[in-house]
């Protein structure tokens, strides 16, 4: 820090094609307000600006997953401290209004008065390689579901020689089937023609989907053994569950601080719901709802498969817990065992472990 110079926080509004800054000191007086475009010129016209008014100890920036993904990339390799800040809520908008302006200012006091901590996600790693491809293939996936049933909704309403025909298919074997029909081009006029090369091309989707499901499974395998090879160990933990977990701890493993804020990140951290004589827990219900369900996904593959896990079901059913509340605690339990390897992983992966 240079003497004499005031010590700033900056604060940005992030949008598709401009982003807004505000800056203010450390008494919290608001020093200035300015547009920038979404651009890297605009990045560095954006941090040049915030400089101008004193020395930046930090900038709160919303949507750094988002629209922020880009200046954040630009502030970390600038050496910029950058906090993660969440959009002001529906409350203090009604409250204070809503404009870039404001929403920039608030940046940047969440920043000062410390209700913003979260140190936001590195995207320039392997996580963010394995985010990209689980992106695409969660879009295939959704993509061939809604073209299956779309296929067997149209079996439906079909003319009853090809009901009867598919009528006992499996899923499969009706894929199969309709993707070799050969519907008669000069007929189409007559329904059974028509909805012969409507099936036909959605179970010609279907293939074509599951390849590329196939194909992204394929290249997303060996880049999560290699980023996590300790975790994909753990037991109910495959290639797909290890893949979200990752991309819910991000590429950076300071990112997590401790085991509680791993759990909160996936909303599996309990929180007290306690009510006159009633003494209970619930998860919390924010976090990554991605991360929460491969976690609920592990503790149901335990359920069936892991002696130790039944046992515990066991001795918490005589104490009185439901079988929900037993499967939260079991959630619980896998997110701190997972946060120890994945943790482990990640500073293997980034040659932190002596350190």
């Amino acid at each position: 820090m240079t003497k004499n110079r005031p010590i700033v926080i900056g604060g940005v509004d992030t949008h598709g094609y401009t982003h807004h800054a505000a800056v203010i000191d450390t008494s919290g007086r608001i020093l200035g307000s300015e547009e920038f475009e979404a651009t890297s010129d605009g990045y560095r016209k954006l941090l040049a600006w915030i400089r101008r008014f004193g020395d930046l100890d930090r900038i709160g920036v919303e949507g750094t997953g988002t629209y922020g993904a880009g200046l954040c990339r630009h502030l970390l390799d600038q050496g910029v401290q950058v906090v993660e800040v969440d959009r002001p809520n529906r409350r203090m908008r009604r409250q204070h209004g809503k404009s870039d302006s404001i929403d920039a200012e608030a940046a940047a006091r969440s920043v000062l008065n410390g209700t913003a901590t979260a140190e936001p996600k590195h995207r320039d790693g392997v996580v963010e390689s394995i985010r990209v491809l689980r992106v695409a293939k969660s879009g295939a996936v959704k993509a061939r579901t809604a073209a299956t049933n779309a296929l067997k909704a149209m079996l439906v309403t079909a003319p009853d020689e090809l009901r009867s025909t598919m009528a006992q298919m499996s899923t499969a074997e009706m894929v199969d089937t309709c993707s070799k029909f050969r519907p008669s081009a000069g007929r189409l006029s007559e329904p059974t023609q028509g909805v012969k090369l409507g099936m036909r091309s959605l179970a010609r989707r279907v293939i074509q989907l599951t390849e590329e499901i196939k194909e992204l499974d394929a290249a997303m395998r060996p880049l999560v053994r290699h980023a996590a090879p300790r975790t994909t160990q753990l037991l109910a933990i495959g290639t797909d569950h290890a893949a979200q977990l990752l991309i819910t701890a991000g590429d950076n493993p300071a990112r997590m601080r401790s085991e509680a804020s791993f759990a909160r990140l996936c909303g599996v951290a309990p929180i007290p719901a306690s009510s006159g004589q009633t003494q209970r827990h619930r998860l919390h219900r924010g976090g990554d709802r991605s991360a929460n369900r491969a976690l609920h996904l592990a503790v149901i593959v335990r359920l069936r498969h892991c002696e130790e896990t039944r046992a515990y079901v066991e001795r918490r059913t005589k104490e009185g817990l439901s079988k929900r509340e037993i499967i939260r605690c079991l959630k619980r339990y896998v997110a701190r065992e997972v946060f120890h390897t994945i943790s482990a992983d990640l500073r293997s992966l980034h040659g932190l472990d002596g350190i």
